[in-house]
C-alpha cells in the first residue's frame, strides 16, 4: 500500500482551524505505521505517553530539513528553535503484540494504545490535532477521538484529562452507532475468534445509555465510545455476563466492558459493572487522590438507577446499599477518605469505592429534604452536566464539590468536603438510614413505611412514572 502524507481537502473545510494536522497511514499488514505531523507554529517538545514507545520508534526525522532526531525516554531531541513539521515510522505490530489484548483477536486486526505510536506536543486550551488514517483494502480505524468525517477516517484530537491508555483498533472489527438519550455513541465489538455479533448486543448497550440518562434525561456525553472485550476462555476472564469495566478519558470518553461472549443477553442486562461505569461520566474525572468520590458517587448511582429500571428492586438497592456501607465503615477504620484514596494503605478498597456512596446519599436526602423534593443530587449533577460536561481536565475533590454549591442557593457540598475527606474514619450515614426507615433484622434489609424519611427513600428509588 502506498503512503499518502498530503493531508486530505476535507480537513481545510473543517470551520475550526487545526493547531496541527496529521497524516498517518498503516500498510496491509498493520505491521508498519508512518507519519507525518505539521505544526501550526515551531514546537520545542514532542513526547509520547508511555515510556516504552521510544521501542518502537524508527527513522525520525525533520521533514523541513531532513536532519535526523532521536528519543530519549518519551522526549524527542529537538533542536533548540523547534520543528514545524516531524516525520517519523512506528514498529506497529510489535507494539500491538505488547497489548493486553493481542492474545483474543484474530489475524485480521490489531489493538495497540495511542500512547505508544503517537509522538506529538502539549495540547493546552484550544489546541487541536486534526489527524488523517489511511488504511489498505477494507480495513477500519477506531481511535477514542472526536470523528469529523462519516468514513471514520479523520479525528479531532483535543486536551483531554488522559486518565489512562486508551485503546485504538485497526483492520476487521464491528462498529455501530447507538443513538440514544441525546448521544450518539460509538459501539466498537473486538473481532475474536469465537466470531460473536454486535447487533444483538447494542439494545443491551442502549438499555444502559438509558438508565444513567433517566438522571436528568440525558447522556452526560453525547459524543461517548463504548469498547466491548470478548474475554471468555482467558485465563483473565470471567463466568460473569461483564467481568470488569472502565472509564479512559483520553483524547475523548471511552468506556471499555470486558464480556463473557458465551453467556445468554439476559445474563448482561442483570450486570451491574455497565451502570457503573457508565455512571462515572456524569462526574468530570476526579483527581485520583480524591477518586474516593468519583468511585462512591458512582457505586450510589449504580444501586440507585437499577432500582429506577426495574432490574432490581427497591429493598434489594437498599439492602446493597446498607452492605457496601458497613463494609466501607469497616474497611482502613483509622484512615481518611482522601488518605485512603491517596495510595501505599491496605484494605482500602471498600472504603476508597463507599465514602463517597456515604456522601452522595447524604447530599441527595438533604436536597431533597430542604427543597420538599424539587432539587436532588439529579438536578444538580443534570446542571453540572450542561455547565462543564465533557470536561478538558482534571478536577480536585474540594474544586467539583465548589462547581456543584455554586448551583444552589443554599451551599451543601463543600461543607460535607470539609467534614469528611481528611477526618479518620467513615462517614457514617447509619444515623441518616434509620431515619429513612431502612434496618437490617437477621441480615436482610427491613423497610419502614411509616419512617420520618420514608417519602425520600421511596422517591430515590422510584421507577419512572411511580408516585408517592
Amino acid at each position: 500500500m502506498p503512503f499518502l502524507l498530503s493531508v486530505p481537502l476535507l480537513l481545510a473545510s473543517v470551520a475550526a482551524p487545526a493547531a496541527h494536522t496529521y497524516s498517518i497511514a498503516i500498510d496491509a499488514d498493520y505491521e508498519t505505521m508512518l507519519v507525518e505531523a505539521r505544526f501550526d507554529r515551531s514546537v520545542g517538545k514532542i513526547s509520547a505517553r508511555s515510556r516504552y514507545a521510544h521501542n518502537f520508534l524508527r527513522d525520525v526525522t525533520d521533514c523541513d530539513t531532513g536532519n535526523k532526531l532521536e528519543a530519549r525516554s518519551r522526549n524527542l531531541v529537538l533542536p533548540r528553535t523547534g520543528i514545524r513539521c516531524l516525520r517519523y515510522s512506528v514498529d506497529l505490530g510489535s507494539a500491538a503484540r505488547t497489548d493486553r489484548f493481542a492474545s483474543i483477536l484474530t489475524d485480521s486486526s490489531i489493538a495497540v494504545s495511542p500512547t505508544l505510536w503517537m509522538w506529538r506536543p502539549l495540547l493546552r486550551g484550544s489546541d487541536e490535532i486534526l489527524a488523517t488514517f489511511e488504511l489498505a483494502g477494507d480495513g477500519r480505524v477506531f481511535v477514542p477521538w472526536q470523528g469529523i468525517n462519516a468514513a471514520g477516517t479523520a479525528y479531532r484530537l483535543k486536551p483531554t484529562p488522559q486518565s489512562g491508555s486508551a485503546i485504538a483498533v485497526f483492520g476487521d472489527f464491528e462498529q455501530s452507532r447507538a443513538q440514544v438519550a441525546g448521544a450518539d455513541l460509538r459501539v466498537i465489538l473486538l473481532n475474536t475468534r469465537d466470531n460473536i455479533e454486535l447487533q444483538p448486543l447494542i439494545p443491551w448497550v442502549r438499555a444502559t445509555v438509558e438508565n444513567v440518562a433517566a438522571t436528568y434525561g440525558k447522556f452526560p456525553n453525547p459524543d461517548a465510545n463504548v469498547v466491548l472485550i470478548p474475554t471468555a476462555g482467558q485465563s483473565w476472564g470471567s463466568d460473569k455476563a461483564v467481568s470488569f469495566g472502565q472509564v479512559v478519558r483520553d483524547g475523548g470518553e471511552t468506556i471499555e466492558l470486558m464480556i463473557n461472549q458465551h453467556q445468554p443477553i439476559s445474563e448482561y442486562y442483570k450486570a451491574w459493572t455497565p451502570t457503573h461505569e457508565f455512571s462515572h461520566l456524569m462526574l468530570p474525572y476526579v483527581a485520583r487522590e480524591q477518586r474516593w468520590i468519583s468511585e462512591g458517587f458512582a457505586q450510589y448511582y449504580q444501586n440507585v438507577l437499577l432500582a429506577r429500571a426495574g432490574q432490581q428492586s427497591a429493598e434489594t438497592a437498599w439492602q446493597k446499599i446498607h452492605r457496601g456501607l458497613e463494609r466501607g465503615r469497616e474497611s482502613a477504620p483509622g484512615a481518611s477518605p482522601n488518605a485512603a484514596a491517596a495510595g501505599g494503605m491496605r484494605d482500602t478498597r471498600m472504603k476508597i469505592y463507599w465514602s463517597g456512596a456515604s456522601l452522595a446519599l447524604m447530599a441527595d436526602v438533604e436536597l431533597r429534604r430542604r427543597s420538599n423534593g424539587s432539587e436532588s443530587l439529579d438536578t444538580v449533577l443534570g446542571r453540572l452536566q450542561e455547565c462543564c460536561l465533557p470536561s478538558a481536565s482534571a478536577w480536585s475533590g474540594p474544586e467539583l464539590f465548589g462547581k456543584l454549591d455554586e448551583f444552589l442557593e443554599r451551599p451543601l457540598f463543600v461543607d460535607l468536603y470539609r467534614r469528611y475527606a481528611n477526618a479518620d474514619g467513615f462517614p457514617d450515614a447509619r444515623p441518616l438510614l434509620a431515619r429513612l426507615g431502612v434496618s437490617v433484622q437477621d441480615g436482610q434489609v427491613a423497610i419502614d413505611p411509616t419512617a420520618e424519611l420514608a417519602g425520600i427513600r421511596d422517591a430515590i428509588t422510584a421507577q419512572a412514572g411511580a408516585s408517592h
